[in-house]
């Protein structure tokens, strides 16, 4: 008798927790969201920039798509994903990173099982080639969620993530940024490095896999003229990056303000606890709590029944998306319609 109740009580349990799962919306799953910065301004973009980052985009969203597409999981096409905008200097992670103070290039990363909240992140390393792979390898094969600095990098070269000369970071553009922030600060204009940085390149993808599953990574060469070690949102778990069971957010954008509101963390809540849509949710913190405390930026919101949300309160949002079908979508300014899954 006890053996039958038991058996019935774990069924019961399965029935329970399955019907708690959200069910993807039909013919959302598979789906891939990235972002590659938000504070874009079509003033300072020539056209050959932007035709360079709308096909960096569509790379990005078809070479991560082709990963759901294998039946591999939401981790392999966010971590996809965002190598390909790494490896582009078009955006601020990677080889297109910004400048520190010092002329340095220092770069963050962080990848979140939703599943499992299992997570991985990495800052200030100067020699990783993609550090949303060492972000990885912190998650899936140390006992650590986050490392930094050179013991980061001694761990990389331990684990055979590849390192470069710190010289493939740099790039003409961010150099020149940095000379202008310099002399804007030489010049005694308050906050100058934080005016410089406004258009934040920091990339993102979200994944749902056939499986229902969320993941999310974030990748960032932080703000143009930091100093003293400053780490932004990107790592941090909770503040730049999130995933659950239910929600996935990869934020860009000022990240004090995304640390002091943990804004990733804060959107998923408002979807789990009161119901809200991704678009509902990110508008709120993203429209709402942070510009009221005097910061700006944007995320990609996805949850595990395909509902996508694309918030930001800058004129411009390098953002996309690809669903089943494998047509990539793709827009960089706030004037741009993009019909999202399920319109």
């Amino acid at each position: 008798m006890s053996l039958r109740l038991g058996m019935l009580c774990a069924l019961l349990s399965i029935s329970v927790a399955a019907a708690a799962a959200p069910a993807p919306a039909p013919g959302t799953a598979p789906l891939l969201v990235i972002h590659g910065g938000a504070g874009v301004q079509r003033a300072g973009l020539s056209a050959e920039e932007e035709r360079a980052a709308r096909t960096a985009l569509r790379s990005a969203l078809l070479q991560g798509h082709a990963e759901l597409q294998a039946g591999r999981p939401a981790l392999a096409a966010v971590t996809r994903a965002i190598t390909v905008l790494e490896d582009d200097p078009t955006f601020n992670a990677g080889r297109g990173a910004v400048f520190t103070h010092d002329g340095r290039n220092e770069l963050d990363a962080a990848l979140m099982d939703g599943a499992t909240r299992r997570a991985g992140a990495v800052a200030g390393v100067q020699r990783v080639r993609n550090p949303i792979l060492l972000a990885q390898a912190v998650m899936e094969r140390s006992a650590h969620v986050m490392m930094v600095g050179q013991g980061a990098e001694t761990f990389a070269a331990e684990q055979g993530i590849t390192l470069v000369d710190p010289s493939y970071f740099r790039t003409e553009k961010r150099w020149q940024q940095l000379q202008r922030a310099l002399q804007e600060e030489k010049a005694g204009q308050a906050h100058a490095e934080l005016e410089t940085a406004r258009h934040f390149g920091t990339v993102g993808a979200l994944a749902l896999d056939a499986e229902g599953k969320l993941a999310a990574g974030t990748s960032t060469g932080g703000m143009t003229n930091k100093r003293y070690g400053r780490v932004g949102d990107s790592p941090v778990i909770g503040a730049g990056t999130w995933a659950d069971e239910g929600c996935a957010v990869s934020g860009t954008g000022w990240g004090e303000y995304y640390l002091r509101t943990a804004a990733a963390h804060e959107i998923c809540a408002r979807v789990r606890l009161a119901g809200a849509s991704a678009a509902q949710a990110g508008r709120e913190v993203i429209n709402g709590m942070i510009p009221a405390l005097g910061g700006d930026g944007g995320a990609i919101v996805l949850t595990a029944k395909g509902e996508v949300g694309l918030p930001f309160n800058t004129e411009g949002m390098y953002r996309g998306w690809i669903g089943a079908d494998g047509v990539p979508h793709v827009a960089i300014f706030d004037d741009e319609a993009l019909q999202l899954p399920g319109q």
